[in-house]
């Protein structure tokens, strides 16, 4: 039975599925992804930062907070022509989307003018453009969509209730609010969270419940596993059991069946193994390179041997672009919504 679109998941829908018998769960998910994917097919980004450090959020997994002492060395915004390079190493190396990440709260609006040179020069090359600023209004969502961007990255981080053991400087509706301004202005959302933070298995199923409910399912749900920085606060929080993460890879499939899930911060501490299962789980977007914003990311000459290992391919630009957004079954009853 063809896996339906919802958007009014209850909480105790999400639980059952969590707690399914990994091989039930595993074999859902992976018939989900059949139905909507190639499944040798990944899409592959690149993120770069292109302004690091001095942010002045107190987000409690965050090397780049001003408020914590962990070494990272900040620098400020980057020149379009440094961007554009990179861009084309990315590209060079099999990139199809580049992602821009910057460590402000909100940026100025003459901020976002100059993220607007660079999402032009950057889509010039021919690359999908994301980025991910901080909270942005509608005027400047706007800017950024004039300029050609494609997604804009802004995660709900965890659940609502499990939100304020996280951060205090920014409200949960701050976030909601910033995605309506990117959905307003028709670009595409890339929004996941991070698991591993100390959350419950139910909170875990809350952020995966808040981002299915979404008016518009993200195209890109991103799925981070804790990096523990030493200096933040979350440093020495006990380690989240690998099943367990697939099991929230394969919720993220079955919740949000049209949308990219993607392995991202963590994967340097994955055993090719783990990352195995997460793709047959449904994942089917990474990032690609050494570096994520600040944090270790396995480099492309492991990711290109692990795909020939598993016979993964990545997935085509014209793949890539194509609308996922289109609702098969709104508000279906919920015995048909785990087929």
């Amino acid at each position: 039975m063809p896996a339906v679109i919802r958007h009014d998941w209850s909480r105790e829908e999400v639980l059952a599925l969590m707690a399914l018998p990994f091989p039930e769960l595993m074999h859902r998910a992976a018939e989900t992804h059949r139905e909507h994917f190639d499944p040798r097919e990944v899409q592959v980004s690149t993120l770069l930062s292109i302004k690091t450090g001095g942010c002045p959020e107190d987000c409690a997994y965050c090397p780049q907070s001003a408020r914590f002492n962990t070494g990272l060395k900040a620098h400020k915004l980057l020149t379009v022509e440094e961007v554009v390079a990179k861009a084309q190493q990315a590209k060079d190396a099999g990139a199809t989307r580049f992602c821009m990440g910057a460590a402000w709260r909100s940026p100025k609006d003459k901020d976002v003018a100059q993220v607007a040179e660079m999402v032009s020069a950057v889509k010039a090359l021919g690359l999908e453009a994301c980025a991910t600023l901080g909270m942005l209004d509608g005027k400047q969502a706007d800017t950024l969509k004039a300029a050609g961007l494609d997604y804009y990255n802004h995660n709900l981080d965890t659940a609502p209730d499990f939100y304020g053991e996280i951060i205090h400087t920014r409200e949960y509706q701050d976030r909601l609010d910033t995605l309506a301004h990117v959905r307003q202005a028709g670009l595409k959302t890339c929004c996941g969270g991070i698991v591993g933070m100390g959350e419950s298995r139910e909170q875990r199923a809350g952020l995966l419940q808040t981002l299915a409910n979404l008016p518009e399912h993200p195209g890109s749900v991103p799925i981070n596993r804790l990096v523990q920085v030493q200096g933040t606060p979350l440093h020495g929080t006990a380690l989240l059991d690998p099943f367990e993460f697939v099991r929230t890879v394969a919720t993220a499939r079955l919740l949000m069946p049209q949308s990219m899930v993607r392995l991202s911060a963590g994967r340097a501490e994955m055993s090719e193994e783990l990352q195995a299962l997460c793709f047959l789980a449904g994942a089917n977007s990474i990032f690609y390179g050494e570096k994520l914003l600040t944090t270790g990311n396995p480099d492309v000459e492991a990711d290109q041997a692990l795909f020939v290992r598993l016979g993964l391919v990545p997935m085509p630009v014209e793949e890539v672009s194509r609308t996922v957004h289109a609702d098969v079954i709104e508000h279906a009853h919920p015995s048909s919504c785990a087929a």
